[in-house]
């Protein structure tokens, strides 16, 4: 190999090695920004939850069944719509140590998700039996 050679293979190497060192930069900042944005959204959506609809909203029936954890009460208020993140709805309820009851709540989209856990946290009454029954 003449030395023209050599010398246009050191360049090019070098090129491809900053070239390479760049892209692999640019990717770490990319995966680092859209964690924090993500980390960030979750956080907001903990401690500052806001609803997922406007007032007045539409009411729902949501059952709770006896044995249902929070992790999924949240994932099924997630599937009706009532609320955003079904896995920040359970922190939440861990975080402000709220306990759900087995029952059935009317629940609407217009409420945090603060909200729904205060109602969920109170025992919903029995029915009365009728007399003579």
């Amino acid at each position: 190999m003449s030395s023209t050679t050599k010398d246009i293979n050191r360049v090019t190497g070098a090129i491809i090695k900053v070239s390479l060192r760049l892209i692999i930069y640019a990717l770490v900042i990319l995966v680092l920004y859209e964690g924090v944005t993500i980390g960030y959204e979750f956080g907001h959506e903990i401690f500052a939850s806001t609803a997922v609809s406007p007032a007045p909203g539409t009411d729902k029936t949501i059952v709770v069944e006896d044995g249902q954890s929070s992790l999924q009460v949240g994932k099924q208020l997630e599937e009706e719509g009532l609320i955003r993140n079904g896995y920040a709805f359970w922190i939440q309820s861990m975080f402000y140590e709220y306990d759900i009851y087995p029952g059935a709540y009317v629940l609407n989209p217009s409420m945090t998700s603060k909200e729904m856990l205060e109602v969920l946290s109170v025992k919903p009454e029995k029915a009365e039996e009728a007399p003579g029954s």
